[in-house]
């Protein structure tokens, strides 16, 4: 703890909120909080916190609610998978894909072996918990060019009949959104890349064609205009493709995310649309496809797409990463906010504070430090279990009341201009 810090905390007056008491089952958050923002304060107790200054700055300065001071009870379950002696994942499990069946969950998940190169595993839960069927060779593996190097960071859902599994897919260079689909879970037929090839001097003409946008886009993205690998031609990255559960109007809707907001592509009847000429149009109107931003703290850097969105009377349910920077790193925490139905264009709600961040060891420490990386759910009554990468290493599960969830949305609701 530095000086300043312990300055801070020599108070003797002792924290007392009545709305968030010590003790309180929610106020765990507060050590959360503390640790995401300070990583030195590690050891403090929510209940040993002296100072309401310290409290307000924090609250006020980071977390700015506009309606709302109350949080959502976060359960965290811990580490429900973890890499093994077999060679495909001797490195890591992360990043499941995750849909229920009855009382089963399929996690389809990314395993990674020595030198970065990943493929697939597959397990399957019974309950939301319970691991009863682990494969040990991987479901999915690189076969094409544009994967050479791995395919990664599966989501799945299922639109009518048919089961749609997107990846993103990596050479070694490019990192692009691919799919593959199945009728049954267990047989999958890869469907190439939905992401376009871009180059960086392309999608900057392009998305600036009627006016600058976001410079954070040229800065995340301006070292992909030369090559890595000078016998690829080096693309903008675009990856965390993820499918709607149901057509919209009849039409495919996706989330996808080139650095550092989350785009949408709505009205597409059919894959095969997904031409060049389309993707032109689709740049040259680029800020029309921007459906969220970093807002907060705790997303300053950058957002991505996380869980596939989750249909409730309210609005599309999203579970999305967002992403600060830190003397010790950048630190992933798992956000949500709410997006209308009928136009998944429009934002809704969004909470003003990380839904949960790395907090424990299995969260702090891995092959990538300070990460949870939400990409699964499945609902079981009215708990939403959320299924993350923890640390680029293991696999976790977080609960939270899918009631209390979007109740605490809707005292946070978007003011549009």
């Amino acid at each position: 703890m530095t000086s300043s810090t312990k300055k801070l905390f020599n108070f003797s007056t002792t924290f007392n909120n009545p709305k968030l008491p010590p003790g309180h089952p929610k106020s765990n958050v507060v050590t959360q909080y503390t640790k995401l923002f300070n990583p030195n304060l590690h050891n403090i107790r929510p209940e040993t916190i002296k100072s309401k200054i310290w409290w307000s700055w924090l609250f006020v300065a980071y977390f700015p609610f506009s309606q709302s001071n109350t949080m959502v009870n976060v359960i965290k379950h811990g580490v429900i998978l973890s890499k093994t002696d077999l060679k495909f994942e001797n490195e890591g499990v992360l990043n499941p894909a995750a849909i229920r069946e009855g009382n089963f969950v399929h996690l389809f998940y990314r395993a990674v072996s020595k030198g970065n190169h990943s493929s697939i595993g597959y397990c399957k839960l019974e309950g939301p918990l319970s691991v009863v069927e682990r494969r040990e060779t991987p479901l999915l593996s690189p076969e094409f060019d544009y994967e050479s190097h791995g395919v990664e960071d599966p989501r799945i859902v299922k639109i009518e009949d048919l089961y749609y599994l997107s990846y993103t897919a990596y050479n070694g260079v490019n990192a692009l959104g691919a799919l593959a689909t199945s009728a049954d879970l267990q047989h999958f037929e890869k469907q190439g890349l939905i992401a376009t090839k871009l180059s960086y001097g392309e999608f900057k003409r392009l998305s600036e064609d009627k006016g600058l946008i976001n410079k954070k886009y040229l800065r995340y993205n301006v070292h992909l205009h030369t090559a890595e690998n000078q016998e690829a031609e080096a693309y903008i990255w675009i990856k965390n493709l993820i499918f709607f559960p149901r057509k919209i109007n009849n039409k495919f809707c996706f989330l996808q995310r080139i650095k550092p907001d989350v785009q949408v592509v709505v009205d597409v009847e059919d894959l095969k649309e997904l031409t060049p000429e389309f993707w032109r149009n689709y740049f040259l109107n680029f800020d029309e496809g921007i459906v969220l931003t970093p807002k907060y703290a705790h997303e300053v850097s950058y957002i991505g797409g996380g869980c596939p969105p989750i249909e409730t009377e309210q609005g599309w349910l999203l579970i999305y990463h967002g992403v600060h920077d830190t003397l010790n790193g950048y630190v992933y925490s798992a956000c949500a906010a709410l997006l209308d139905l009928e136009d998944p264009r429009r934002e809704i709600a969004r909470l003003p504070y990380p839904l949960f961040i790395p907090a424990y060891k299995w969260e702090l420490k891995g092959e990538v430090n300070n990460v949870c990386f939400p990409t699964g759910t499945a609902l079981f009554d009215d708990t939403l279990y959320i299924y993350y990468g923890a640390a680029d290493e293991r696999i976790a599960c977080a609960s939270v009341s899918l009631t209390e969830l979007l109740t605490e949305l809707s005292h946070n609701l978007t003011k549009h201009e």
